[in-house]
């Protein structure tokens, strides 16, 4: 496959795709470096990488290679040399790094938060002239200074 640049998409020319994979999006911001193997039957969401790591020092250095039947979802990477197996399902936003076995989905973690005693003051505020305002819902300035 020829090298592919367009909507901020980067597909490599010396990856291999055992047929051309299913793109519901088009090729809308996927990265796809070169060396990957992308298996038949794929489906590729938007925002896609499937990249390589090409740090000297590390285990996990090379490109990735997908199975059959991969259903890879919005936002997803799946960085260095691992392999993701058949008829797996990456979740949007998934980060993989480790290889994933035949008929597994991989999806993110828990959403980490803080939550605080006091009140957070979460107002848009702009400096004109060295003074502060606050803007309200209706685009009103409100000087706080």
């Amino acid at each position: 496959m020829k090298r592919v640049r367009d909507n901020g998409s980067s597909i490599g020319n010396l990856n291999c795709f055992k047929e051309y994979p299913i793109l519901p999006h088009g090729f809308l911001g996927i990265f796809i470096s070169q060396d990957a193997k992308i298996g038949k039957n794929c489906v590729i969401f938007q925002q896609v990488t499937i990249g390589s790591n090409m740090l000297l020092d590390s285990k996990g250095m090379g490109a990735p290679t997908i199975g059959d039947n991969v259903y890879i979802g919005a936002g997803a990477k799946i960085i260095g040399n691992v392999h993701v197996g058949d008829n797996c399902r990456i979740g949007a936003n998934a980060v993989v790094v480790k290889d994933v076995p035949d008929n597994t989905t991989v999806f993110m973690g828990s959403i980490l938060y803080r939550t605080k005693e006091k009140k957070m003051d979460n107002r848009f505020v702009i400096k004109k002239n060295n003074k502060l305002f606050v803007v309200d819902s209706d685009g009103v300035e409100h000087n706080i200074t």
